[in-house]
């Protein structure tokens, strides 16, 4: 699983400071949580914690924080991609989920995505994604030809301007596809 995500979505009812569920998905894909949502699809973990990669990270609750590093998850937070380039980072990101696996799933937050591209989510946090750099995460996601399933989350139609974040969306998704400019 490739995790783009501002978050961490690794929180449980035990670690949450909001409360909210939509920040509790990966910890319950990982077995962590309330089990009435970690029994979704079957008893037990849906993934192991060698076979997660956070990319893009820059706001991570403290328990959030002590899950990753007990269970050892790579995460590629903001500084990781300042200072090496997206296109470093994917490259590593792409060898740490495809190693030893048929397909990967790639969970898409549009709020990855700096707020000044993409303003229409509600879980805006400064410091993300440019346009291009995350046109490059997509279209080498698609060269890598490891992807088996992907979703794109946090796009907030009531919050947009003019659709920009939802026309991103479409194009981020393109990209993921294979769609090229050439």
């Amino acid at each position: 699983v490739l995790w783009i995500d501002a978050h961490g979505d690794l929180n449980t009812p035990d670690t949450t400071p909001s409360g909210n569920i939509h920040g509790m998905s990966l910890a319950c894909s990982l077995g962590y949580g309330d089990s009435r949502l970690t029994s979704v699809g079957g008893n037990g973990p849906k993934v192991q914690p060698d076979r997660v990669v956070l990319v893009g990270s820059r706001q991570l609750d403290e328990g959030e924080r002590l899950l990753i590093r007990s269970l050892g998850i790579t995460c590629f937070t903001m500084h990781e991609i300042d200072k090496h380039g997206m296109a470093a980072i994917m490259e590593r990101a792409i060898t740490i989920v495809s190693n030893g696996t048929d397909g990967v799933h790639v969970s898409f937050d549009i709020d990855s995505v700096d707020p000044g591209e993409a303003p229409g989510t509600g879980t805006k946090v400064r410091g993300g994604f440019l346009y291009r750099e995350a046109h490059l995460a997509m279209e080498l996601l698609a060269e890598a030809g490891i992807v088996t399933s992907a979703d794109v989350v946090e796009v907030n139609p009531q919050l947009d301007n003019g659709r920009r974040t939802a026309r991103l969306a479409v194009e981020l998704v393109g990209s993921l596809l294979g769609e090229r400019i050439l």
